[in-house]
C-alpha cells in the first residue's frame, strides 16, 4: 500500500480503539513514548507525499502533574537554604538545583541538617536519627521518558501523606529544630548538654545537637507563629508567600480570601498554634501546587481552533521547561507586565535563561538522564557471587554507592559538555573525558584473566615476604588486613587530572555521606569511548547476573536509530537458559529462532559489541576464559551508509556519533520530552526546523531548546484532539 493509505488505515485502528475502549479507562498505548519511533522518520525529515495537507502544529490543552523531583525542590524551598551559584565551584550543590538522590539513592528531603553540629554513633545512627520525609508523588516508569501529562494524576494516598508531610514543613518553617528536638539539643557547645546525652541513645532524635545559627528562610509563617495572637495582615501574608511559593504564581484575590478564612476557622476552632498548621495545610493540595496548567482559557481560537498561551500559562511553561523553582523576578516581572504574549517573548526569556549559569536549569539535566538511562546502575540488584566475579567489591553496600556516585559524575561530565555547547551528541557517545571517584580506579579499570590474577597475587606474596626479611619481622595484622583487601582482579586504571565537583545529597549518613570531590580524568585509550562505554550507563543496561545485551541494543535502536520494537508477545517465554558454562551470546543463541529473530536482529547485534565490558562495567578481552566476541551489526537502519557489521562498540559508536540520523532521533527525543508528548506528522515543520537550529549553530542544545521552545507545539494547544498520524485527510 502507498504511504497514504498505510496512514489511513493506521489512523483507523487508533480510532477504532478510541472509540471502543473510551467506556473502559480509554486506549492510550500509542501516546506511550516507546511508540514514538512508528511515525515515519523519512516522512518527518524528508519530503511529504503530495497528498498528504498539514495543519499547523499545536499541543492538547492539559494538566501536568509535577514530578517527585520537581515537587521535593519546591518543598525544599521553604525550609532549606541552598547556597548561591559559584563560579569558582560550578559543580557544587546550588540554590535552584534539584534535590538530589542520597547514599542509599533515596529521594528525601532532610529537616536541618545545615544546623547538626554532633550525633552519637556512627552512619546508620546518623541516617535513622535525622528527621527527613520522601518523595511522595509517584513515577511508575523506570526506562525513558518518564513526564508525560497522560501518566500521573494524584491519588487519595498521596495527598494524604502530602497532608502529613505539609504539617512537619510548616512547624519547621515557625519554629526549626524546635519542632523536631529538645530545647536543650539547640547548643553550639555540645559538652554543656553531656549529662543529657548519657544512655545509648544512638538512632534517636535525642542523639543529634543542632547550632543556635538560623539557617533556614525566615518566611511571614514564621512572623505569623511568633507574634502574640493573629493580625489579618500576618494571616493573609503567611497564605499569599505560601500558595505563591507552591504554585509559582501570586493568588488571585477569591483564593488569596478563600484560603484565609479557611485558616481564621481552623484558628477558631483548634487555636492558633494548630489551626494556623492545618489551614495552611490546605494550601498544599491546591490543584497548581501539583499540576501545572495549560487550559489555554484566555485569548480566542484561531481557524485551527489553537489557542496561545499567554501571561502566567506561558511564563510557567517557559519555567517549568528549564527551571524546578518559581520564576526569578525579571520573568516574574515580565508576566506581571503583559510581557509574556508573543513567540518574541518566549525568545527573549529562554535565551537570557540560558546565557545564565546562576539561573539552574535541572529540566535540562532531566532531559539526558530519561535519554540515556545512566542513572539506574544504583537500583540493579547484583547478585553477590556474580558481582565478585566481575572484579568489584560486594562487600556491604560499595558497589551501590559507586553506582550513586557514578550517576553525579556522570551528571557533571554533560554539565561540561553542555557548558561547551558545541556537537553536544557527538560530544557525548565520543568523549574521552571522565568525571570520576577514587573508585572508578577499579570501574574504569581492566579485568584480569585467571592467570593475571595469579601473578599479580604472587608478586604481591613476594614483594611482601621481601618487605618481612628487610625489617626482620612480620608486618602488623593492620597491613595484612589491608594487603588482603588489594584487589588483584583488575588492573586499575590511572586516573589523574584536575579537581572538579559533582553534586550530592545532603548530609544523610554521618561521615559515611556522598562527597563532591571529583577528578576530571581521561580514560584508558581503545578502551572506551564515550557515556555508553562508562560504568553507569553499562551497569543501568544490566540485570543481576550478568550484561543485558538485549536491552542495550534496544536503546540503540531506538534512542540512536528511530525504531520501534513492538512489546513481546504473551505467549513467548523470554528467559535465556540457565548455562553458566556458555557466554552470553551462546546463551542468546535461542533468539535467532525464526519466530524470534524478526525482531531480535534489530536489538542483539547492536548490544554485542558491549561484551568487551562486563556487567559490572569493567573492560574485559577474556569471558571464561576465551577471547570475548565483540563482533556486531547495524542492520536496517534506515540509512543505508549506517547498515554494516562492527568489530566492537567503539567501532559502532563512531558509526552512530558521525551519523545524520542519529542527530534526528535525537531532535525528536527532545522534542517528546519538552513538548510532553509523541510527535504527529504535523509537527515535522517544527522538527525539521529544530534540527537545522542544531546543525547550523554546530551541534548546540542551546540553539535547539530555544526553536523548541519557540515552535507552535509548545505555545499553542488544542481543547481536544484527533489521536493519529497526523494525516489530515
Amino acid at each position: 500500500p502507498k504511504v497514504v493509505e498505510r496512514l489511513q488505515f493506521s489512523d483507523l485502528i487508533v480510532g477504532e480503539l478510541t472509540r471502543a475502549m473510551r467506556d473502559k479507562g480509554g486506549f492510550h498505548d500509542h501516546l506511550d513514548p516507546n511508540k514514538g519511533n512508528y511515525v515515519d522518520h523519512s516522512l518527518l525529515f524528508g519530503p511529504m507525499p503530495e497528498e498528504i495537507k498539514l495543519t499547523p502544529a499545536s499541543s492538547p490543552a492539559r494538566l501536568w502533574r509535577l514530578t517527585p523531583q520537581e515537587h521535593i525542590t519546591r518543598l525544599n524551598e521553604l525550609i532549606n537554604k541552598e547556597p548561591e551559584y559559584d563560579p569558582a565551584k560550578p559543580g557544587l550543590r546550588t540554590h535552584g538545583d534539584v534535590v538530589p538522590t542520597n547514599h542509599g539513592g533515596e529521594l528525601k528531603l532532610y529537616f536541618g541538617t545545615d544546623r547538626i553540629i554532633k550525633w552519637q554513633g556512627g552512619t546508620v545512627a546518623y541516617a535513622t536519627a535525622v528527621k527527613s520525609v520522601p518523595a511522595v508523588l509517584s513515577s511508575a516508569r523506570t526506562h525513558g521518558l518518564e513526564n508525560y501529562p497522560d501518566f500521573y494524576s494524584v491519588n487519595s494516598a498521596e495527598a494524604t501523606q502530602i497532608l502529613g508531610i505539609s504539617e512537619d514543613i510548616l512547624r519547621y518553617m515557625a519554629y526549626g529544630p524546635l519542632s523536631i528536638a529538645k530545647p536543650y539539643q539547640i547548643t553550639d557547645n555540645p559538652r554543656s548538654i553531656a549529662d543529657k546525652m548519657k544512655g545509648d541513645i544512638r538512632g534517636l532524635p535525642t542523639s543529634i545537637v543542632y547550632s543556635t545559627k538560623v539557617a533556614r528562610p525566615l518566611t511571614p509563617v514564621y512572623d505569623l507563629m511568633r507574634q502574640e495572637g493573629v493580625t489579618d495582615e500576618g494571616l493573609q501574608a503567611a497564605v499569599d508567600y505560601l500558595f505563591e511559593m507552591l504554585t509559582f504564581r501570586p493568588p488571585s484575590k477569591k483564593e488569596s480570601d478563600d484560603y484565609t478564612a479557611i485558616v481564621k476557622q481552623s484558628i477558631e476552632k483548634l487555636g492558633k498554634e494548630d489551626g494556623a498548621v492545618l489551614g495552611l495545610s490546605s494550601i498544599f493540595l491546591e490543584r497548581d501546587a501539583l499540576f501545572r496548567p495549560e487550559l489555554a482559557k484566555a485569548g480566542q481560537p484561531d481557524q485551527y481552533g489553537r489557542v496561545m498561551l499567554q501571561d502566567w500559562e506561558l511564563g510557567l511553561a517557559v519555567n517549568h521547561a528549564l527551571r524546578y523553582i518559581k520564576p526569578d523576578e525579571e520573568l516574574r516581572t515580565a508576566i506581571v507586565e503583559g510581557r509574556m504574549r508573543t513567540r518574541a517573548d518566549v525568545k527573549r526569556e529562554v535565551e537570557r535563561m540560558l546565557a545564565d549559569d546562576s539561573i539552574r536549569k535541572p529540566r535540562i539535566l532531566r532531559f539526558f538522564r530519561d535519554y540515556f538511562d545512566y542513572d539506574l546502575a544504583g537500583y540493579i540488584c547484583k547478585d553477590a557471587r556474580a558481582l565478585a566475579q566481575t572484579g568489584v567489591s560486594n562487600r556491604g553496600q560499595a558497589h551501590y554507592r559507586a553506582m550513586f556516585d557514578a550517576t553525579a559524575s556522570t551528571d557533571r561530565l554533560i554539565e561540561l559538555i553542555l557548558k561547551e555547547d558545541r556537537d553536544v551528541l557527538k560530544q557525548l557517545l565520543t568523549t574521552d573525558r571522565v568525571v570520576a571517584t577514587d573508585a572508578d580506579k577499579i570501574y574504569f579499570g581492566k579485568r584480569r584473566s585467571r592467570a593475571e590474577e595469579i601473578a599479580a597475587r604472587k608478586a604481591a606474596e613476594e614483594l611482601a615476604r621481601k618487605e618481612a626479611d628487610k625489617s626482620g619481622k612480620e608486618p602488623p595484622k593492620r597491613k595484612r588486613r589491608n594487603q588482603d583487601r588489594v584487589n588483584h582482579s583488575v588492573t586499575p586504571a590511572e586516573l589523574s587530572g584536575t579537581e572538579i565537583y559533582a553534586r550530592v545529597s545532603r548530609r544523610s549518613f554521618g561521615t559515611g555521606s556522598m562527597e563532591p570531590e571529583r577528578l576530571l580524568a581521561t580514560i584508558p585509550e581503545g578502551q572506551r569511548l564515550g557515556i555508553l562505554t562508562h560504568p553507569s550507563w553499562l551497569v543501568s543496561h544490566s540485570d543481576a547476573m550478568d550484561n543485558h545485551a538485549i536491552r542495550r541494543g534496544r536503546w540503540i535502536h531506538e534512542r540512536l536509530l528511530g525504531g520501534g520494537i513492538p512489546d513481546v508477545p504473551i505467549t513467548v517465554d523470554a528467559m535465556l537458559p540457565d548455562e553458566p558454562q556458555n557466554t552470553l551470546r551462546e546463551r542468546m543463541r535461542i533468539t535467532r529462532q525464526e519466530y524470534c529473530w524478526t525482531c531480535h536482529k534489530k536489538m542483539d547485534p547492536l548490544g554485542l559489541p558491549f561484551e568487551m565490558f562486563n556487567h559490572a562495567g569493567l573492560y574485559r578481552e577474556l569471558e571464561l576464559e576465551k577471547p570475548v566476541d565483540t563482533t556486531g551489526e547495524i542492520i536496517d537502519s534506515g540509512d543505508a551508509a549506517l547498515d554494516g557489521k562492527v568489530a566492537n562498540a567503539i567501532e559502532l559508536i563512531e558509526k552512530l556519533a558521525a551519523s545524520e540520523r542519529s542527530e534526528q532521533v535525537f531532535v525528536r527525543h527532545a522534542f517528546r520530552f519538552w513538548m510532553g508528548r509523541n510527535e504527529t506528522l504535523n509537527d515535522a515543520p517544527v522538527l525539521q526546523a529544530a534540527y537545522r537550529a542544531y546543525k547550523e549553530n554546530g551541534g548546540s542544545m542551546n540553539a535547539l531548546l530555544v526553536s523548541l521552545l519557540t515552535s507552535d507545539a509548545f505555545l499553542y494547544r488544542t481543547v481536544s484532539e484527533k489521536k493519529g498520524s497526523g494525516l489530515n485527510k
